[in-house]
C-alpha cells in the first residue's frame, strides 16, 4: 500500500540564527482561501484609515521676509536651493533641509514680482515694479554655507533699467534667453545684452504671466489682464495664436513630460488645462478652490501639480483629475501667492501674505526617513490594495474626506448653491424655449469667449 505524505528537507525550514526570520509556505489556490477578497478589502480599509491617522503633512516654515512673500524659483541643479521674493525687495536663498537662509540679494527698491533661474543654475533673474532686471550670481551648491556677509555687489552680474514694471520673469530651459512681461508686451533678453533682443505684444493690456515650454525653448505662453493667453515661438515675428477666456489667468504652467499640455490658473477658482494644438476646448477643468488661484507648478513628473489660492489653502491636483487630492492650510497662513514643487517631486514649498515660506510633504502619510526594505514592500502593498478597492462606497468615503477649515466649508456650499441655482434657471429658460435654440455647452468650453489665431 503507497501512502501519500509531505515529504520537507528541515534544513530548509531550520532557522541559521535566532533572528532570522522563520520561512512560511503559502498556497494561493483560490479554492482553498475562499474569504481572500473579503481579507484584502479589510486591510484596504485599515490602510485608508492609517493613511489619515499619520497623516502629518507640515514640516516646518521658514521665517525671515518681513513683507509679503510675492515669488519664488527652484534651482534646476540643486537639490535643496530655492529662492524666494518679497514685496520689500528682498530675495533670499533658502536651504531647504536646513529651513535656513543662505544669502540675501539686495538691490530692488520695490516689490519683486518675477524670479527665474538658468537652467545650469548659476545665474539668478529678477524683476520687479521698480523698472529694473537685475542678473545675480548664484553661490554653487557644493559650498551651501551662509555667506550673509559678503558684500552684495559682489553678487551682481548686471542690472538694466526699463521703460516700464515688470510682472514676471522666465528664463529658458535650454539657451540663454529669457522673457520678462510687463506693460503691454514680452521682452526677450540675453544674458550679454543690455536691451531686449525681441518683444511681442498683442493688445493694450498688461501681460502678467510668462512661460517658456520645457520641451521647445522657442514657445513661451502669457497671459494678460484682458482675460486671454497667448501662445508666442520666438522664431516668428508675432504670436501664434490667443484665446479670451470670461476671466482673467493668473499663472500658467507647462507638463515637463507633456510639454504639448499646460495648465492655467483662473481668477474663477478653477484652473483648466489646455492642448496647445487645440485650444478652443480645455482638457478638464479642475475645481475645489473657493477663491482666486494664484500660482500653479508642475511637479517634475507631470503627474500632478501643486495650486496655491488666495483662499489661504494649497491643493495637490491629479493632472487629469477634477478635485483635488490633498489640501493643506494652517490657522496662521494667509493668502498663498506663489508655490512649488521640490525638484525630487516630494515636497511642496509655499509663500503666503504672512511673509513665510511653508514646508509641506506631497504625500501627507509618507514616512520620511530611511525605510527599510520590508517596510517599502509593505507600504506598496497597502498602496495597491487601496487602489484596487478605492472605487467601493467606505473606502472611497475615507480616502476622499478632508477637514476643512469652516470659512472655506461654508464657501464651498456657497458655490454649489449658486451653481445649482444657475443650472435650475438654465434648464428651465431651455424648456420654455424654442427646440434648439439654447444649445447645450460643455463646461471645458463655455468660459472661452473666442479664439484668434
Amino acid at each position: 500500500m503507497r501512502v501519500k505524505v509531505i515529504s520537507r528537507s528541515a534544513d530548509e525550514f531550520t532557522r541559521e540564527r535566532s533572528n532570522d526570520l522563520q520561512r512560511v509556505s503559502r498556497n494561493y489556490d483560490p479554492n482553498l482561501r475562499t474569504q481572500e477578497k473579503a481579507v484584502e478589502y479589510v486591510r484596504a480599509l485599515n490602510a485608508a484609515k492609517l493613511d489619515k491617522v499619520f497623516a502629518r503633512p507640515f514640516i516646518g516654515a521658514m521665517d525671515g521676509h518681513v513683507d509679503a512673500i510675492s515669488c519664488m524659483a527652484k534651482n534646476p541643479s540643486h537639490l535643496k536651493g530655492v529662492f524666494s521674493g518679497s514685496m520689500d525687495g528682498d530675495i533670499r536663498l533658502w536651504d531647504i533641509a536646513s529651513r535656513k537662509t543662505v544669502c540675501q540679494y539686495p538691490g530692488h527698491q520695490g516689490a519683486v514680482r518675477g524670479l527665474s533661474v538658468s537652467t545650469d543654475g548659476r545665474i539668478l533673474v529678477s524683476c520687479g515694479s521698480d523698472c529694473t532686471v537685475r542678473l545675480w550670481r548664484v553661490p554653487l551648491a557644493s559650498g551651501i554655507e551662509s555667506d550673509d556677509s559678503s558684500d552684495s555687489s559682489d553678487k551682481t552680474l548686471a542690472s538694466y533699467v526699463w521703460k516700464n514694471a515688470f510682472w514676471a520673469v522666465d528664463h529658458q530651459w535650454e539657451g540663454n534667453l529669457f522673457a520678462t512681461a510687463g506693460g503691454s508686451q514680452v521682452d526677450i533678453w540675453d544674458h550679454n545684452r543690455s536691451q531686449p533682443v525681441n518683444s511681442f505684444g498683442w493688445g493694450n493690456d498688461t501681460v502678467i504671466s510668462v512661460r517658456f515650454n520645457p520641451g521647445e525653448p522657442n514657445v513661451l505662453a502669457t497671459s494678460s489682464s484682458d482675460r486671454s493667453i497667448a501662445i508666442y515661438d520666438l522664431r516668428t515675428s508675432s504670436a501664434a495664436i490667443k484665446v479670451t477666456m470670461t476671466t482673467k489667468t493668473n499663472s500658467i504652467a507647462w507638463n515637463p513630460m507633456e510639454p504639448m499640455n499646460f495648465t492655467a490658473a483662473n481668477e474663477n477658482c478653477n484652473c483648466y488645462s489646455y492642448d496647445a494644438r487645440k485650444l478652443p476646448e480645455a482638457k478638464c477643468v479642475h475645481k475645489d478652490h473657493v477663491s482666486a488661484v494664484m500660482d500653479i507648478d508642475y511637479s517634475p513628473t507631470g503627474r500632478e501639480f501643486v495650486t496655491g489660492s488666495y483662499d489661504r489653502t494649497v491643493r495637490i491636483f491629479q493632472y487629469n483629475g477634477g478635485h483635488s487630492r490633498e489640501i493643506y492650510h494652517t490657522k496662521r497662513m494667509q493668502r498663498v501667492f506663489c508655490v512649488k514643487f521640490s525638484c525630487d517631486a516630494s515636497y511642496v514649498i509655499s509663500g503666503s501674505d504672512d511673509t513665510n515660506l511653508r514646508l509641506w510633504k506631497a504625500k501627507a502619510s509618507e514616512q520620511l526617513g530611511v525605510i527599510l526594505p520590508r517596510e517599502r514592500k509593505k507600504h506598496e502593498y497597502m498602496e495597491a490594495v487601496k487602489n484596487r478597492y478605492k472605487h467601493l462606497p467606505e473606502v472611497k468615503r475615507i480616502l476622499r474626506h478632508r477637514h476643512l477649515p469652516k470659512p472655506i466649508y461654508k464657501a464651498g456650499l456657497l458655490r454649489r448653491t449658486m451653481a445649482d441655482a444657475e443650472k435650475r434657471k438654465e434648464d428651465r429658460r431651455r424648456a420654455h424655449s424654442a427646440p434648439g435654440s439654447m444649445p447645450r455647452k460643455s463646461i471645458r468650453k463655455n468660459k472661452i469667449i473666442q479664439v484668434i489665431e
